[in-house]
């Protein structure tokens, strides 16, 4: 039996830093998301969380990177339609067309490819695919989200004389 003057503790708890990981998956919950990111920020958000989310095995960070996931890919419908700001203009726009090289390797619209990845994302949330089921569908939206961030970051226009004309070489009358 101890004395009340003795320096022995009772029962310290033993804690272990988070794991590297662990604290990436952490801050990347934590960024904010709102209406103040552009489409390039929300496709790198969406690109983060699902590449944190094809490396993880716990659930309740899996279901918590596939929330923010949708979130940011409800973002998105909204973002593909909004007019684009003069800086991502300028990001798509290059000084000589060659046509073959930016074309995405599926035909899909960009919001229907987006639809495609918050499906897939809700499904991941239902929790009901059997361990198999999930590892291919979370292979799936993998591959959804980065084809979508390529085909969305690939140049459309091109610098003329004249101005900017789309790549396929029509005119451009209004932006987006």
């Amino acid at each position: 039996m101890a004395n009340t003057n003795t320096i022995t503790t009772t029962r310290t708890e033993i804690v272990c830093p988070p794991s590297v990981n662990e604290t990436a998956i952490i801050s990347l919950l934590k960024i904010p998301l709102g209406a103040h990111l552009d489409l390039f920020q929300l496709l790198d958000n969406c690109q983060h969380h699902v590449d944190a989310l094809i490396e993880n095995d716990d659930n309740t960070e899996c279901m918590a990177l596939c929330g923010r996931l949708y979130a940011a890919l409800e973002m998105l419908k909204f973002a593909l339609k909004a007019p684009l700001p003069a800086h991502l203009i300028e990001c798509l726009t290059v000084n000589v067309a060659e046509p073959d090289n930016y074309r995405g390797p599926l035909s899909t619209d960009s919001e229907t490819m987006r639809e495609y990845c918050a499906a897939l994302t809700m499904l991941l949330l239902q929790h009901q695919p059997s361990p198999e089921q999930k590892e291919h569908i979370t292979g799936l939206l993998f591959e959804l989200v980065n084809v979508l961030v390529e085909d969305l970051k690939a140049p459309r226009f091109v610098s003329t004389d004249a101005g900017l004309v789309m790549i396929s070489g029509e005119a451009v009358p209004g932006i987006h």
